[in-house]
Protein backbone atom coordinates (compact mmCIF):
# COMPACT_ATOMS: atom_id res chain seq x y z
CA UNK A 1 0.00 0.00 0.00
CA UNK A 2 1.25 3.50 -0.76
CA UNK A 3 0.36 7.03 0.55
CA UNK A 4 -2.01 7.93 -1.70
CA UNK A 5 -4.36 4.54 -1.42
CA UNK A 6 -3.23 4.81 2.54
CA UNK A 7 -5.42 8.35 2.24
CA UNK A 8 -8.04 7.32 -0.02
CA UNK A 9 -9.06 4.54 2.74
CA UNK A 10 -8.47 6.66 5.38
CA UNK A 11 -11.11 9.57 3.41
CA UNK A 12 -13.65 6.41 2.97
CA UNK A 13 -13.23 5.41 6.42
CA UNK A 14 -13.96 9.12 7.36
CA UNK A 15 -17.93 8.74 8.28
CA UNK A 16 -17.03 5.88 10.51
CA UNK A 17 -14.20 6.91 12.35
CA UNK A 18 -15.85 10.90 12.92
CA UNK A 19 -18.58 8.61 14.22
CA UNK A 20 -16.71 6.70 16.63
CA UNK A 21 -14.64 9.62 17.54
CA UNK A 22 -18.22 11.12 18.69
CA UNK A 23 -19.37 8.04 20.82
CA UNK A 24 -16.77 8.28 22.75
CA UNK A 25 -16.80 11.84 23.31
CA UNK A 26 -20.75 11.49 24.34
CA UNK A 27 -19.80 8.51 26.31
CA UNK A 28 -17.39 10.75 28.49
CA UNK A 29 -19.66 13.77 28.75
CA UNK A 30 -16.62 15.93 27.76
CA UNK A 31 -15.92 18.45 24.23
CA UNK A 32 -13.64 16.45 22.42
CA UNK A 33 -13.49 18.94 19.49
CA UNK A 34 -14.44 16.45 17.07
CA UNK A 35 -15.70 17.83 14.61
CA UNK A 36 -13.43 21.45 15.69
CA UNK A 37 -10.91 23.18 12.97
CA UNK A 38 -7.82 22.18 14.76
CA UNK A 39 -8.85 18.79 13.78
CA UNK A 40 -8.51 19.56 10.57
CA UNK A 41 -5.42 22.01 10.55
CA UNK A 42 -7.74 24.91 10.61
CA UNK A 43 -6.80 27.91 13.36
CA UNK A 44 -9.44 31.01 13.76
CA UNK A 45 -5.58 32.79 15.21
CA UNK A 46 -1.99 32.96 14.31
CA UNK A 47 0.14 31.00 16.39
CA UNK A 48 1.56 32.80 19.39
CA UNK A 49 4.56 29.90 19.19
CA UNK A 50 8.08 30.67 17.42
CA UNK A 51 9.82 27.06 16.38
CA UNK A 52 8.40 25.31 19.46
CA UNK A 53 9.78 21.60 20.24
CA UNK A 54 6.18 19.53 19.04
CA UNK A 55 5.53 16.90 21.73
CA UNK A 56 2.87 14.47 20.51
CA UNK A 57 1.28 12.23 24.01
CA UNK A 58 -2.15 10.71 22.81
CA UNK A 59 -4.15 9.92 25.62
CA UNK A 60 -3.44 9.76 29.65
CA UNK A 61 -0.74 7.07 30.05
CA UNK A 62 1.26 9.01 26.77
CA UNK A 63 1.00 12.32 28.88
CA UNK A 64 1.80 10.81 32.13
CA UNK A 65 4.65 9.55 30.44
CA UNK A 66 6.03 12.34 28.48
CA UNK A 67 5.64 14.95 31.84
CA UNK A 68 9.41 14.39 32.76
CA UNK A 69 10.55 15.16 29.30
CA UNK A 70 8.11 18.20 28.97
CA UNK A 71 9.65 19.26 32.24
CA UNK A 72 12.88 19.26 31.12
CA UNK A 73 12.51 21.31 27.90
CA UNK A 74 10.67 23.70 29.67
CA UNK A 75 13.39 23.83 32.63
CA UNK A 76 15.57 24.91 29.08
CA UNK A 77 13.96 27.46 28.10
CA UNK A 78 12.19 25.74 25.49
CA UNK A 79 8.53 26.62 24.42
CA UNK A 80 6.59 23.83 23.94
CA UNK A 81 3.73 22.62 21.43
CA UNK A 82 1.66 19.73 23.20
CA UNK A 83 -0.96 17.58 21.34
CA UNK A 84 -3.95 15.45 22.14
CA UNK A 85 -6.04 12.96 20.39
CA UNK A 86 -8.69 12.25 24.08
CA UNK A 87 -9.74 14.65 26.56
CA UNK A 88 -8.24 12.75 29.39
CA UNK A 89 -4.62 13.33 28.02
CA UNK A 90 -5.55 17.12 27.86
CA UNK A 91 -6.95 17.43 31.05
CA UNK A 92 -3.59 15.54 32.53
CA UNK A 93 -1.81 18.14 30.18
CA UNK A 94 -3.38 21.16 32.03
CA UNK A 95 -3.08 19.61 35.32
CA UNK A 96 0.94 19.40 34.98
CA UNK A 97 1.65 22.36 32.99
CA UNK A 98 -0.76 25.17 34.52
CA UNK A 99 1.78 27.39 35.65
CA UNK A 100 3.25 27.08 31.74
CA UNK A 101 0.05 27.70 30.23
CA UNK A 102 -0.16 30.60 31.91
CA UNK A 103 2.76 32.06 31.35
CA UNK A 104 2.45 31.03 27.54
CA UNK A 105 5.57 28.93 27.08
CA UNK A 106 3.45 25.58 26.92
CA UNK A 107 0.47 25.62 24.54
CA UNK A 108 -1.96 22.64 24.03
CA UNK A 109 -3.64 21.40 20.55
CA UNK A 110 -5.71 18.58 19.40
CA UNK A 111 -3.56 16.50 16.80
CA UNK A 112 -5.67 16.86 13.09
CA UNK A 113 -6.62 13.40 11.63
CA UNK A 114 -4.46 12.02 9.17
CA UNK A 115 -5.50 13.68 5.95
CA UNK A 116 -2.76 15.28 3.62
CA UNK A 117 -4.54 18.63 3.92
CA UNK A 118 -4.64 18.96 7.76
CA UNK A 119 -1.33 17.55 8.61
CA UNK A 120 -0.04 20.05 6.31
CA UNK A 121 -2.10 23.15 7.51
CA UNK A 122 -0.94 21.88 10.58
CA UNK A 123 2.78 21.96 10.03
CA UNK A 124 2.34 25.11 8.13
CA UNK A 125 0.68 27.26 11.13
CA UNK A 126 2.99 25.96 14.30
CA UNK A 127 6.40 25.27 12.47
CA UNK A 128 7.62 23.40 15.02
CA UNK A 129 11.40 23.26 15.24
CA UNK A 130 11.67 19.31 16.48
CA UNK A 131 8.32 16.93 16.68
CA UNK A 132 8.72 14.19 19.20
CA UNK A 133 5.89 11.48 19.02
CA UNK A 134 6.06 9.51 22.64
CA UNK A 135 5.75 5.30 22.15
CA UNK A 136 3.75 4.75 19.47
CA UNK A 137 2.10 7.19 17.49
CA UNK A 138 2.75 6.58 13.88
CA UNK A 139 0.76 8.77 11.18
CA UNK A 140 2.02 8.31 7.65
CA UNK A 141 0.68 11.76 6.12
CA UNK A 142 1.53 13.34 9.78
CA UNK A 143 5.10 12.45 9.08
CA UNK A 144 5.08 13.45 5.35
CA UNK A 145 3.60 16.57 5.90
CA UNK A 146 7.11 16.78 8.97
CA UNK A 147 9.27 15.65 5.68
CA UNK A 148 7.97 17.94 3.60
CA UNK A 149 7.94 21.17 5.85
CA UNK A 150 12.03 19.71 6.65
CA UNK A 151 10.56 19.17 10.66
CA UNK A 152 12.91 16.62 12.34
CA UNK A 153 10.88 13.93 13.83
CA UNK A 154 11.93 11.86 16.77
CA UNK A 155 9.82 8.50 18.21
CA UNK A 156 10.63 8.53 22.26
CA UNK A 157 10.32 5.98 24.53
CA UNK A 158 8.98 3.47 21.55
CA UNK A 159 7.11 0.49 22.89
CA UNK A 160 6.83 -1.83 19.17
CA UNK A 161 5.04 -5.54 19.70
CA UNK A 162 5.01 -8.56 17.54
CA UNK A 163 1.49 -7.73 16.70
CA UNK A 164 2.60 -4.00 15.80
CA UNK A 165 5.39 -5.73 13.66
CA UNK A 166 2.69 -7.76 11.59
CA UNK A 167 0.21 -5.01 10.91
CA UNK A 168 3.10 -3.25 9.89
CA UNK A 169 4.80 -5.16 7.46
CA UNK A 170 0.83 -6.02 6.18
CA UNK A 171 0.23 -2.51 5.69
CA UNK A 172 3.33 -2.19 3.08
CA UNK A 173 5.51 0.28 1.90
CA UNK A 174 3.33 2.88 3.67
CA UNK A 175 4.41 2.38 6.98
CA UNK A 176 7.64 1.42 6.07
CA UNK A 177 8.58 5.19 5.02
CA UNK A 178 6.53 6.27 7.73
CA UNK A 179 9.10 4.66 10.24
CA UNK A 180 12.09 5.32 7.80
CA UNK A 181 11.32 9.26 7.99
CA UNK A 182 12.22 9.30 11.76
CA UNK A 183 14.91 11.40 12.40
CA UNK A 184 15.50 9.54 15.15
CA UNK A 185 14.27 6.52 17.27
CA UNK A 186 14.48 6.08 21.09
CA UNK A 187 13.22 2.54 22.10
CA UNK A 188 12.05 0.83 25.51
CA UNK A 189 13.85 -2.20 25.31
CA UNK A 190 16.30 -4.04 22.81
CA UNK A 191 13.14 -6.23 20.98
CA UNK A 192 11.22 -2.78 20.47
CA UNK A 193 14.58 -1.41 18.96
CA UNK A 194 14.95 -4.79 16.85
CA UNK A 195 11.36 -4.54 16.00
CA UNK A 196 11.17 -1.23 14.95
CA UNK A 197 14.02 -1.61 12.79
CA UNK A 198 11.99 -4.74 10.89
CA UNK A 199 9.39 -2.00 10.41
CA UNK A 200 11.89 0.51 8.44
CA UNK A 201 13.24 2.63 11.11
CA UNK A 202 16.81 3.56 11.33
CA UNK A 203 19.07 4.94 14.05
CA UNK A 204 17.29 3.20 16.69
CA UNK A 205 18.89 3.61 19.90
CA UNK A 206 17.73 2.14 23.38
CA UNK A 207 17.18 4.86 25.67
CA UNK A 208 14.60 3.11 28.07
CA UNK A 209 10.96 4.16 29.19
CA UNK A 210 10.17 7.37 30.26
CA UNK A 211 7.90 5.63 33.16
CA UNK A 212 11.07 5.32 34.97
CA UNK A 213 11.98 9.21 35.00
CA UNK A 214 8.45 9.32 36.68
CA UNK A 215 8.29 12.61 39.59
CA UNK A 216 6.48 12.06 41.83
CA UNK A 217 3.98 14.86 44.19
CA UNK A 218 5.25 13.77 47.43
CA UNK A 219 2.61 15.67 49.30
CA UNK A 220 0.24 13.43 47.45
CA UNK A 221 2.11 10.03 48.55
CA UNK A 222 2.50 12.16 51.86
CA UNK A 223 -1.16 12.42 52.15
CA UNK A 224 -2.02 8.73 51.33
CA UNK A 225 0.10 7.24 53.61
CA UNK A 226 -1.79 9.69 56.03
CA UNK A 227 -5.39 8.03 55.58
CA UNK A 228 -3.77 4.62 55.75
CA UNK A 229 -2.28 5.28 58.95
CA UNK A 230 -5.35 6.91 60.31
CA UNK A 231 -7.77 3.84 58.98
CA UNK A 232 -7.36 0.96 61.27
CA UNK A 233 -8.11 -1.74 58.30
CA UNK A 234 -6.01 -2.51 55.48
CA UNK A 235 -6.30 -1.28 51.91
CA UNK A 236 -5.92 -3.14 48.94
CA UNK A 237 -5.70 -0.90 45.77
CA UNK A 238 -7.25 -1.89 42.46
CA UNK A 239 -6.34 0.41 39.50
CA UNK A 240 -6.82 1.58 36.24
CA UNK A 241 -9.60 -0.88 35.63
CA UNK A 242 -10.85 -1.23 31.81
CA UNK A 243 -14.10 -2.00 30.36
CA UNK A 244 -15.28 -5.74 31.66
CA UNK A 245 -12.81 -5.67 34.51
CA UNK A 246 -15.38 -3.79 36.84
CA UNK A 247 -17.28 -6.67 36.76
CA UNK A 248 -14.59 -9.17 37.14
CA UNK A 249 -13.73 -7.26 40.54
CA UNK A 250 -16.81 -6.82 42.35
CA UNK A 251 -18.24 -10.00 41.77
CA UNK A 252 -14.76 -10.91 43.45
CA UNK A 253 -15.04 -8.75 46.21
CA UNK A 254 -18.67 -10.04 46.91
CA UNK A 255 -17.35 -13.27 47.21
CA UNK A 256 -14.59 -12.07 49.41
CA UNK A 257 -17.07 -10.18 51.74
CA UNK A 258 -19.35 -12.91 51.90
CA UNK A 259 -16.85 -15.67 53.24
CA UNK A 260 -15.81 -12.90 56.06
CA UNK A 261 -18.91 -12.12 57.26
CA UNK A 262 -19.03 -16.53 57.51
CA UNK A 263 -16.35 -16.62 59.58
CA UNK A 264 -18.30 -13.81 61.55
CA UNK A 265 -15.85 -10.57 60.51
CA UNK A 266 -17.67 -7.29 60.23
CA UNK A 267 -16.77 -5.44 57.48
CA UNK A 268 -14.89 -2.92 59.60
CA UNK A 269 -12.48 -5.24 60.06
CA UNK A 270 -12.10 -6.65 56.35
CA UNK A 271 -9.87 -5.44 53.88
CA UNK A 272 -11.39 -1.99 52.15
CA UNK A 273 -10.65 -2.95 48.33
CA UNK A 274 -10.24 1.49 47.08
CA UNK A 275 -11.55 0.06 42.97
CA UNK A 276 -10.49 3.14 40.42
CA UNK A 277 -12.04 2.78 36.62
CA UNK A 278 -9.19 4.26 34.33
CA UNK A 279 -11.45 6.56 32.10
CA UNK A 280 -14.06 8.99 34.44
CA UNK A 281 -16.88 8.26 31.59
CA UNK A 282 -17.25 4.51 33.66
CA UNK A 283 -17.39 6.20 37.31
CA UNK A 284 -20.78 5.87 37.14
CA UNK A 285 -21.21 2.50 35.63
CA UNK A 286 -18.79 1.72 38.54
CA UNK A 287 -20.84 3.04 41.01
CA UNK A 288 -23.96 1.12 39.73
CA UNK A 289 -22.22 -2.31 40.17
CA UNK A 290 -21.61 -1.41 43.65
CA UNK A 291 -24.82 -0.62 44.72
CA UNK A 292 -26.31 -3.72 42.03
CA UNK A 293 -24.43 -6.12 44.20
CA UNK A 294 -25.05 -4.48 47.52
CA UNK A 295 -21.71 -3.58 48.54
CA UNK A 296 -21.73 -0.89 51.11
CA UNK A 297 -19.60 1.51 49.54
CA UNK A 298 -18.25 5.59 49.52
CA UNK A 299 -16.97 7.75 46.69
CA UNK A 300 -13.79 9.65 46.80
CA UNK A 301 -15.97 12.71 45.32
CA UNK A 302 -18.12 12.60 48.57
CA UNK A 303 -15.40 13.88 50.38
CA UNK A 304 -12.69 15.04 47.90
CA UNK A 305 -12.86 18.67 49.71
CA UNK A 306 -12.90 17.39 52.80
CA UNK A 307 -9.39 16.53 54.79
CA UNK A 308 -8.70 13.04 54.27
CA UNK A 309 -8.22 12.07 57.75
CA UNK A 310 -11.72 13.84 59.72
CA UNK A 311 -13.65 11.55 61.73
CA UNK A 312 -16.69 11.71 58.97
CA UNK A 313 -14.55 10.34 56.47
CA UNK A 314 -12.40 7.79 58.40
CA UNK A 315 -16.21 6.83 59.97
CA UNK A 316 -17.36 6.16 55.88
CA UNK A 317 -14.85 4.38 55.05
CA UNK A 318 -14.52 2.14 58.27
CA UNK A 319 -18.23 1.29 57.18
CA UNK A 320 -17.49 0.54 53.74
CA UNK A 321 -16.48 -2.67 51.76
CA UNK A 322 -15.84 -0.57 48.85
CA UNK A 323 -13.80 3.21 48.19
CA UNK A 324 -14.69 4.11 44.44
CA UNK A 325 -11.64 5.99 42.85
CA UNK A 326 -14.11 8.40 41.41
CA UNK A 327 -11.66 11.47 41.14
CA UNK A 328 -8.72 12.48 38.62
CA UNK A 329 -5.04 13.14 39.10
CA UNK A 330 -4.72 11.41 42.19
CA UNK A 331 -3.01 7.89 41.62
CA UNK A 332 0.12 8.44 43.33
CA UNK A 333 -2.06 9.32 47.23
CA UNK A 334 -4.25 5.87 45.90
CA UNK A 335 -1.14 4.38 45.74
CA UNK A 336 0.48 5.56 48.55
CA UNK A 337 -2.82 4.99 51.05
CA UNK A 338 -2.61 0.70 49.59
CA UNK A 339 -0.78 -1.89 50.97
CA UNK A 340 -1.14 -4.00 47.45
CA UNK A 341 -1.83 -2.52 44.15
CA UNK A 342 -3.61 -4.66 41.47
CA UNK A 343 -2.55 -3.41 38.50
CA UNK A 344 -5.56 -3.90 36.42
CA UNK A 345 -6.25 -3.37 32.31
CA UNK A 346 -4.48 -6.56 32.26
CA UNK A 347 -7.39 -8.59 33.61
CA UNK A 348 -8.88 -8.97 30.09
CA UNK A 349 -7.26 -9.16 27.13
CA UNK A 350 -6.62 -5.11 26.48
CA UNK A 351 -2.55 -4.76 26.73
CA UNK A 352 -2.40 -4.06 30.46
CA UNK A 353 -1.43 -0.65 32.00
CA UNK A 354 1.81 0.86 33.19
CA UNK A 355 3.11 -0.39 37.20
CA UNK A 356 6.01 1.70 37.61
CA UNK A 357 4.26 4.33 39.28
CA UNK A 358 3.24 2.00 42.25
CA UNK A 359 6.77 0.23 42.14
CA UNK A 360 7.84 3.86 42.65
CA UNK A 361 5.96 4.43 45.38
CA UNK A 362 7.31 1.42 47.22
CA UNK A 363 3.80 -0.66 46.72
CA UNK A 364 3.92 -4.61 45.99
CA UNK A 365 2.10 -5.28 42.51
CA UNK A 366 0.11 -7.71 41.35
CA UNK A 367 -0.61 -7.91 37.65
CA UNK A 368 -3.22 -10.43 35.16
CA UNK A 369 -2.62 -12.49 32.51
CA UNK A 370 -2.66 -9.76 29.93
CA UNK A 371 0.62 -6.88 29.92
CA UNK A 372 1.93 -6.88 26.25
CA UNK A 373 1.94 -3.30 26.22
CA UNK A 374 4.63 -3.30 29.28
CA UNK A 375 5.19 -6.91 28.79
CA UNK A 376 9.04 -6.17 29.32
CA UNK A 377 8.44 -4.05 32.81
CA UNK A 378 6.30 -6.75 33.79
CA UNK A 379 8.90 -9.24 33.58
CA UNK A 380 11.19 -6.99 34.89
CA UNK A 381 9.34 -6.63 37.67
CA UNK A 382 8.47 -10.13 38.55
CA UNK A 383 12.25 -11.12 38.03
CA UNK A 384 13.17 -7.49 40.38
CA UNK A 385 10.44 -9.36 43.03
CA UNK A 386 9.01 -6.37 43.09
CA UNK A 387 5.47 -8.01 41.27
CA UNK A 388 3.58 -11.39 40.99
CA UNK A 389 1.04 -12.16 38.09
CA UNK A 390 -1.77 -13.98 39.30
CA UNK A 391 -4.66 -15.34 36.46
CA UNK A 392 -7.85 -13.39 37.35
CA UNK A 393 -9.25 -10.88 39.46
CA UNK A 394 -10.20 -14.07 42.18
CA UNK A 395 -6.70 -14.76 42.61
CA UNK A 396 -5.64 -11.63 42.57
CA UNK A 397 -7.49 -10.61 45.91
CA UNK A 398 -6.57 -14.36 47.13
CA UNK A 399 -3.05 -13.26 47.01
CA UNK A 400 -3.16 -9.70 48.47
CA UNK A 401 -5.00 -11.30 50.97
CA UNK A 402 -1.69 -13.43 51.35
CA UNK A 403 0.91 -10.72 51.05
CA UNK A 404 -1.54 -8.70 53.85
CA UNK A 405 -0.65 -11.56 55.78
CA UNK A 406 3.44 -11.83 55.60
CA UNK A 407 4.33 -7.77 55.82
CA UNK A 408 7.79 -8.70 56.07
CA UNK A 409 7.43 -10.34 52.18
CA UNK A 410 5.42 -6.86 51.31
CA UNK A 411 8.17 -4.80 52.68
CA UNK A 412 10.25 -6.60 50.72
CA UNK A 413 8.59 -6.67 47.33
CA UNK A 414 8.21 -3.09 48.42
CA UNK A 415 11.40 -2.21 48.77
CA UNK A 416 12.42 -4.02 45.37
CA UNK A 417 9.74 -2.03 43.78
CA UNK A 418 11.71 1.50 44.57
CA UNK A 419 15.33 -0.17 43.92
CA UNK A 420 14.06 -1.34 40.35
CA UNK A 421 12.73 1.91 39.40
CA UNK A 422 15.92 3.80 40.43
CA UNK A 423 18.19 2.15 38.60
CA UNK A 424 16.51 2.47 35.15
CA UNK A 425 15.85 5.94 35.19
CA UNK A 426 17.70 8.47 32.64
CA UNK A 427 15.30 8.02 29.79
CA UNK A 428 14.77 11.74 29.60
CA UNK A 429 17.88 12.57 29.75
CA UNK A 430 19.07 10.55 27.28
CA UNK A 431 16.17 11.49 24.81
CA UNK A 432 17.30 15.05 25.32
CA UNK A 433 20.26 15.10 24.46
CA UNK A 434 19.83 12.96 21.18
CA UNK A 435 17.08 16.12 20.19
CA UNK A 436 19.76 18.56 21.19
CA UNK A 437 21.91 17.67 18.64
CA UNK A 438 19.24 17.68 16.28
CA UNK A 439 18.67 20.92 17.34
CA UNK A 440 22.16 22.07 16.80
CA UNK A 441 22.63 20.93 13.52
CA UNK A 442 19.64 21.65 11.84
CA UNK A 443 17.02 23.73 13.81
CA UNK A 444 16.55 27.25 12.90
CA UNK A 445 15.36 29.24 15.51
Amino acid sequence: MNLFTYSLIVRLLTPALLGWMAMRARRSGRNWGVCSGARFGRYAQSSSLASPIWVHAVSLGETRAAQPFIQALLDQGVTVLLTHMTVTGRDEGIRSFAEAIKQGRLVQEWLPYDFPGSTRRFMAHYRPGAGVLIEREVWPNLLNAARSHRVPMILASARFSDRSLRHSLHAGRVMNDAYASFTAVYAQTLHDAQRLEQAGASAVRVSGNFKFDISLPQEKILRGRQFAAALPRKIVVIASTREGEDEMFVNAIVRQVKRAQAQGIDIEEQVLYCLIPRHPERFEQAAQLLANADLPFVRRSDFLDMGDCTASTLKACCSAAVLLGDSLGEMPRYYAMGQVAIVAGSFAPLGGQNLIEACAIGVPVLVGPHTRNFEQAVVDAIDEGAAMRVTDAESALQAAGQLLADPQRLTRMGQAGEHWVRKHTGAVARVLAGLNEIKNSTWQP
